[in-house]
């Protein structure tokens, strides 16, 4: 540790009974005192640039009893500098611009340092710039630090960015001075001072004839080596153009040929127009002596192709009267092939527009005529269209619109305008108004309408004025109408129309006679009730029609009975098992009792076989004769039914109504056949029972029966 102050107090008489204390910044950590001398050492390495001056209080005391010899002293310590620090800058890296083709000296950005050093104190803190790299283009300002352009004419075109390198150095640039560097990197911005150029000044387009108009059949582009809005530029027609006009593309800045107008090969097939190229925002430092724009010459060259059939109008409008006839000339449609070829034109109508199929067209000359008799009351108007299909190229077609208006023809009378509900009243005076009648026609003359009305012949009854107005009033001829005369007159109206040729139309007006109060208002319109003129009351119709009634009943009745008398009885038997009551004391016979009793027997006793055995004694042969079975080589079930079937239908003792029969025939499908002797067309001496003998004990019995029985064996 370095002594660097030494205090020393007048009561130290050295004898070790003073005691030295030090207060303070720092005191105690980076200042320390010898108790015993008074020498103040530094702990560490003082730095300015941490803390310049330190403030610090000793005290002088008593060893043995700490009391204060003498008052605090106060004292700084101020520290020196020395050039210990390198100017540094706030970034490694700076950024700037600075416009093309700026004048020498022009100032781009101030780039500065600063130096912890005291700059108060000596030249440690004295700062001098200077350029390590960018020269010639670029200079910098030795005590401020401002770089600025040293080179004229700088294109931003030719070179856009710079690195420029500066150093700030300390001691004013003496030798032993400290540095330190920092890199500008400056990008020239674009002005415009470059003007548009085509780099061919001829262009040549090929489109078809087809191309609609608002299309664009090519594009073109000069170049211009600024950017951003220095380098827009507008396209133009010198001198505009008919039927081209060019647009610019903003986004790719191309000039864009249009079409304004529709192309047609074969009246023009040649086109040739210049076109001119500027910027859209001019630098006024640049344009003395530099022409900013350019041209470049177009050609166009239209392609033929096969275009539909043209009509020569569109649309077409024709008149034809309603009382054409069916087959009568309309009009004529014209359509041509536009190509150079001039194909042949082939007519039809899109019968999608003549549902009804009023109209023709002739398929070579375009000729339009009736197919049926046009109606201007149905429809005024008819819109059809006219298909035009080159017979070459049936996809080359063109439709166009053709209206008909169908002239009116005085060809309907006239009629009532409404239907009137007319009445007069019983007490009415002659000359009495009733009803004002009016007319309407379907027709419309060119003058308007002029109805004239009439009675057709003389009416004892009532009258008619013609007003001339188009209507008429009906007046009473006569007094004194009477419901039980006559409660309703027909009265015809004859109607005339002004029109050539004239039509007319008679219409009945129906009149009611009514019972009206003395105003005139109508109270009663029904006729009276009068008794009939044979002298037959309503009493006396109602008990004929209830005299009818009940002969139709007995009729039916009879009818009834007849029918159920021609029933005959289920049962024809003269005695009907359902009223007796048959008891049998016999236990029955097992399984051989099953037909024992044949209910089908009962009820029909008559058509017993002779043959059949009773089951109640013993038969004299095993096995009875038994009726052959319709069923042979094993036919089906059905074959069976159909001739039971047969025989019911042919039986005269069968019922007259519907019935059930149920039969039991199992079928003769199975191989292993039956083992019950029932029904077996076999007789006894035809069977051969030995093989019963091999079946086992549970058939012995049966064995014996069989084997026992048969005549060879007892033989």
């Amino acid at each position: 540790m370095t002594v660097f102050l030494e205090l020393h107090s007048n009561a130290d008489k050295g004898d070790g009974t003073v005691k030295y204390v030090l207060t303070g910044d720092g005191a105690g950590t980076l200042f320390l005192i010898d108790e015993k001398s008074g020498d103040i050492h530094a702990t560490k390495r003082l730095d300015r640039e941490e803390k310049a001056m330190y403030t610090l209080h000793a005290k002088v005391l008593d060893r043995n009893t700490n009391a204060e010899l003498e008052p605090d002293t106060e004292f700084n310590i101020k520290i020196h500098d020395i050039n210990d620090n390198a100017p540094r800058f706030e970034k490694e890296v700076f950024y700037a611009s600075v416009p093309e083709m700026s004048e020498v000296g022009t100032s781009v950005v101030t780039v500065t340092a600063t130096d912890a050093d005291d700059q108060t104190y000596g030249n440690s803190a004295k700062l001098v710039y200077s350029i390590l790299q960018g020269q010639p283009y670029f200079s910098v300002d030795s005590e401020n630090g401002t770089i600025k352009t040293a080179l004229p004419g700088m294109d931003r075109e030719v070179k856009e960015h710079y690195q420029v390198v500066i150093q700030a150095k300390d001691m004013a640039g003496q030798m032993g001075g400290l540095s330190g560097t920092t890199t500008v990197s400056i990008t020239l911005s674009d002005v415009n001072d470059s003007p548009p150029r085509f780099a061919n000044h001829s262009f040549r387009v090929t489109t078809v004839e087809s191309t609609e108009i608002g299309g664009a059949i090519g594009r073109i582009k000069a170049d211009d080596p600024d950017v951003s809005h220095n380098a827009e530029m507008e396209y133009s027609i010198v001198g505009g153009h008919d039927t081209f006009n060019i647009i610019t593309d903003q986004a790719t800045q191309e000039g864009v040929i249009i079409i304004k107008k529709a192309l047609d090969y074969e009246s023009k097939r040649d086109y040739d127009f210049r076109v001119e190229v500027k910027n859209t925002y001019l630098d006024a430092r640049f344009i003395h002596g530099v022409q900013f724009k350019d041209y470049a010459t177009v050609k166009v060259t239209v392609e033929d192709v096969d275009e539909p059939p043209v009509f020569a109008r569109n649309p077409y409008i024709i008149e034809v009267h309603e009382d054409t006839a069916a087959g009568s000339f309309v009009g004529v449609v014209l359509a041509r092939d536009p190509d150079a070829d001039n194909k042949p034109v082939k007519y039809s109508i899109d019968r999608h527009t003549d549902l009804e199929r009023l109209f023709n067209v002739d398929s070579v000359n375009g000729t339009i005529t009736t197919l049926k008799s046009l109606d201007r009351e149905m429809s005024k108007w008819h819109n059809i269209s006219v298909v035009a299909t080159e017979i070459n190229n049936p996809r080359q077609t063109t439709r166009v619109p053709v209206f008909i208006k169908v002239l009116d023809v005085n060809d309907n009378a006239p009629e009532f305008a409404m239907s009137y509900d007319t009445f007069v009243c019983e007490n009415v005076k002659a000359g009495q108004l009733i009803q004002t009648i009016s007319a309407v026609d379907t027709d419309e003359p060119l003058v308007g309408h002029k109805f004239v009305f009439s009675i057709s012949g003389t009416n004892p009854n009532f009258t008619i004025v013609d007003k001339e107005d188009n209507t008429a009033n009906i007046l009473t001829r006569r007094g004194g109408f009477s419901r039980r005369e006559m409660s309703m007159y027909f009265l015809p109206v004859v109607i005339s129309d002004n029109d050539y040729p004239i039509q007319s139309s008679t219409s009945t007006l129906i009149i009611r006679v009514c019972a009206c109060d003395s105003r005139g208002n109508m109270q009663s319109c029904n006729p009276e009730v009068l008794p009939f003129s044979d002298g037959l009351t309503t009493g006396a119709l109602v008990a004929i029609l209830l005299c009818v009634i009940i002969l139709l009943m007995i009729v039916v009745l009879f009818a009834a009975l007849r029918r159920q008398r021609k029933k005959e009885p289920l049962i024809i038997s003269k005695e009907d098992v359902r009223d007796n009551v048959v008891s049998y004391n016999d236990e029955g016979g097992g399984e051989e009792d099953t037909q024992a009793f044949d209910i089908g027997t009962l009820r029909n006793p008559e058509v017993m076989d002779a043959n059949k055995l009773r089951r109640d004694i013993i038969p004299e042969m095993l096995f009875p004769f038994r009726r052959t079975s319709p069923i042979k080589d094993n036919t089906d079930v059905r074959d069976f039914i159909n001739g039971r079937l047969q025989e019911n239908d042919s039986d005269p003792t069968a019922p007259p109504y519907d019935s059930l029969a149920t039969y039991a025939y199992e079928g003769t499908g199975s191989l292993a056949e039956s083992l019950s002797s029932l029904e077996s067309a076999a007789t006894e001496g035809d069977q051969d029972y030995d093989y019963l003998s091999n079946w086992g004990p549970q058939f012995k019995k049966l064995a014996e029966m069989y084997i026992g029985r048969s005549p060879d064996r007892e033989t």
